[in-house]
């Protein structure tokens, strides 16, 4: 038996642009995480959630093939980091077994309230980890990301994989996506064996490490967004005002490579003034895509944190979910949590999943 797991994900900043190559975001890993278990099983295989017990998977061996019972099912995710796992597993020589794959998730809340806190990047990566030692490939990290953020692109169709990453190295992570038409191309050309041995144009993804003196708190609005339908609406928007978009993409690059400077130097308030343009910035691409990126409840939290000192904004895609807050530890916040209650807020008490140094090497595309 072998147990993986992986982190959610929070995005700090640099959220849209980071879609297109070559744009830097910040992220998060937290410290809640999903669970994958892997188990031998005799004559069928399954893959049972604890959270969604009634839609539990069961299949079959048919030579390499998996083979399912009941064809609707919600593990997309969980599908093709198995396929594509098994792929390169079989392109190094490893038979295929015959298991069980229990998935175990925190990221939700045991009432079912989703935060935002990138499940399906989660599940994907503990999936390709769990995958990694039950076959015995010897991935490490940046294999791992590879695989799955072929798996996840397969599914979701779009995105910047930044969830992926922050998944798979924890920490604060400053990243920039690869190239997705490359990589279209390259696997028409390549085996995934070969995919994971050659750099990844544009990609880079660095950890960085967070001012002691700062503070992260993050505030959950009650409203689940669809991260992929809004990164739709905004390429829609996109095609039709490409002037305006490129000088969104611009300001957020620059807005980013400050707010990393910042992190090098242990500047809190250079990135609290990072976070407080790049919402700016947001804000212009909602105006320019009728988007609605910051809606008013994350405008409630963002405007008591900063009275209360901090600087705020929406995290990820925005239209709902979570907001985040960078603040001076030395800022007691009490009554800010106090009006937060008063307006329906929901404060998450996570921290950051930090990883050991050792565990950590800056991949460059």
């Amino acid at each position: 038996m072998v147990t993986a797991k992986a982190p959610g994900k929070l995005y700090i900043a640099g959220e849209y642009a980071v879609v297109e190559t070559g744009f830097p975001a910040i992220l998060v890993a937290l410290n809640q995480f999903v669970t994958v278990t892997i188990e031998d099983a005799a004559q069928y295989g399954s893959i049972i959630s604890h959270q969604y017990q009634e839609n539990s998977l069961y299949w079959r061996r048919d030579g390499d093939e998996l083979v399912f019972d009941n064809r609707d099912n919600p593990f997309h995710y969980i599908l093709s980091a198995i396929r594509l796992t098994e792929k390169y597993a079989r392109e190094c020589g490893k038979p295929l077994g015959l298991y069980n794959l229990e998935v175990d998730s925190d990221l939700d809340s045991a009432d079912g309230k989703k935060y935002g806190l990138g499940s399906s990047a989660a599940v994907t990566v503990a999936t390709v980890k769990a995958l990694n030692e039950y076959y015995a490939l010897g991935m490490g990290p940046e294999n791992v990301y590879k695989l799955a953020a072929i798996a996840h692109l397969d599914v979701q169709g779009n995105g910047s994989l930044g969830d992926i990453a922050a998944s798979v190295y924890g920490g604060w992570l400053a990243y920039q996506s690869f190239d997705k038409e490359w990589l279209a191309s390259a696997r028409r050309r390549h085996t995934l064996t070969e995919l994971l041995q050659m750099p990844w144009p544009q990609l880079n993804i660095e950890l960085l490490q967070a001012p002691t003196n700062m503070r992260l708190m993050i505030g959950w609005t009650g409203s689940p967004a669809s991260t992929s339908r809004l990164v739709d609406k905004i390429a829609d928007a996109k095609s039709e005002q490409w002037g305006e978009y490129s000088r969104f993409l611009e300001g957020s690059r620059s807005v980013l490579q400050g707010m990393i400077e910042a992190f090098h130097n242990a500047d809190i308030r250079g990135i609290q003034d990072g976070l407080r343009a790049n919402r700016i910035l947001l804000a212009s691409l909602a105006d320019l895509s009728g988007v609605q990126i910051e809606t008013p409840a994350l405008t409630k939290l963002r405007s008591l944190a900063e009275q209360a000192g901090g600087a705020a904004k929406s995290s990820g895609a925005g239209g709902g979910d979570c907001g985040i807050v960078l603040i001076d530890r030395g800022i007691d916040t009490t009554n800010l949590l106090a009006q937060w209650a008063a307006a329906q807020i929901e404060p998450l008490p996570l921290r950051v999943h930090e990883v050991q140094d050792s565990e950590f090497h800056p991949v460059r595309g």
